[in-house]
């Protein structure tokens, strides 16, 4: 067989393999955080009860809806077929919101669903994200402009909602990648800008809604402790907020805790190789990403990539979910396509 025999071999294989993995099937993960009772003026594109029950309803006619531990598990031993065939899919809520279990657990057993609801231990009975800190902070205020100079912010204007969102998004792109203790001495600053309004502190589970879940057939995922940035810690801390965010939850429930969301999900930036490491060391089976895309037999467990789309109008939103699909599938295919490397 001559050089160019082997090259054009190697190139029709992995031709071949980018067919298959563009046409064949594929397992999308829906990623969710709250499903509110009512349209929240402050946040119009939020999901909403009315709103979710639609989506539900169409999920349910349309695709094979699975826990994600039972959907990587299937990934892993290659079987994207029987219990995967069709449009395999997961459902999955971050942080574990009160509502995921007052308002999203009755209408997934309306439309006989199953998710998997990741939890950050840490703000169980009584606590409160630090975003929603912020959130609700910058919703409260009576103040028409808070003086955030020490945050490098300047003085922001909040006396409409447009003013509201924007302030937020901007208090928030601050604080996020701050330590833990940095965090909580913005959060304060914060606070006294807005001048100390009232909060609501009932918006994250309680120890027995997080068993209620349970008992109804939800998988439940850990999501760390404090919810930080875990390539923000040293190796040790990061370790440690994995391990006792799952063994929580595993006291709470009595049984396994499989799979992982990392905090904020970003590849590279708020995780990275190390942390996969420590998931697979833990004895954890699958961790998922906020990467868009869709995942294949072969790709790696650990960094499993989740798309929700942003459209309100229910033809839009399934359009949309399709075409992350095909346009995962096609980047793929063209990578695996490619001419092959000099002395590969």
């Amino acid at each position: 067989m001559t050089v160019a025999d082997v090259g054009s071999a190697w190139a029709a294989r992995r031709l071949a393999q980018g067919l298959r993995w563009m046409t064949g099937p594929s397992l999308s993960v829906l990623i969710f955080h709250r499903v509110l009772p009512q349209p929240d003026a402050l946040f119009p594109t939020e999901i909403d009860a009315a709103r979710f029950d639609r989506l539900m309803a169409a999920v349910a006619r349309v695709y094979d809806v699975q826990p994600l531990a039972q959907a990587a598990q299937a990934l892993r031993q290659g079987q994207m077929t029987g219990q995967l065939s069709g449009r395999p899919l997961a459902i999955t809520f971050d942080d574990g919101y009160a509502d995921n279990e007052e308002i999203a657990l009755p209408i997934l057993r309306r439309h006989g669903l199953s998710a998997t609801f990741y939890v950050a231990t840490g703000f169980l009975d009584g606590g409160r994200m630090w975003n929603d800190t912020i959130i609700e902070s910058l919703r409260a205020t009576q103040r028409k402009t808070l003086d955030l100079a020490p945050l490098g912010l300047g003085v922001l204007d909040c006396d409409t909602l447009a003013q509201r969102r924007q302030a937020i998004s901007g208090v928030i792109g601050v604080i996020k990648y701050l330590n833990l203790q940095q965090r909580e001495d913005a959060l304060a600053l914060l606070l006294d800008a807005a001048g100390r309004p009232q909060l609501p502190a009932k918006l994250m589970m309680r120890s027995e809604q997080v068993l209620s879940l349970h008992r109804a057939g939800m998988e439940i995922g850990a999501h760390t402790v404090n919810h930080p940035i875990l390539s923000s810690l040293p190796d040790a801390q990061a370790r440690s907020e994995l391990a006792e965010g799952r063994d929580e939850l595993q006291r709470i429930t009595g049984a396994p805790v499989r799979t992982l969301a990392y905090p904020n999900g970003g590849p590279d930036r708020d995780y990275d190789a190390r942390h996969v490491a420590m998931a697979r060391d833990l004895g954890f089976e699958a961790a998922v990403t906020t990467a868009k895309g869709v995942s294949r037999l072969g790709d790696d467990l650990f960094e499993l990539p989740r798309y929700t789309p942003w459209e309100t109008a229910l033809p839009r939103w399934l359009l949309s979910l399709v075409m992350n699909q095909k346009i995962t599938g096609f980047k793929r295919a063209t990578a695996l396509a490619a001419p092959r490397p000099a002395g590969a």
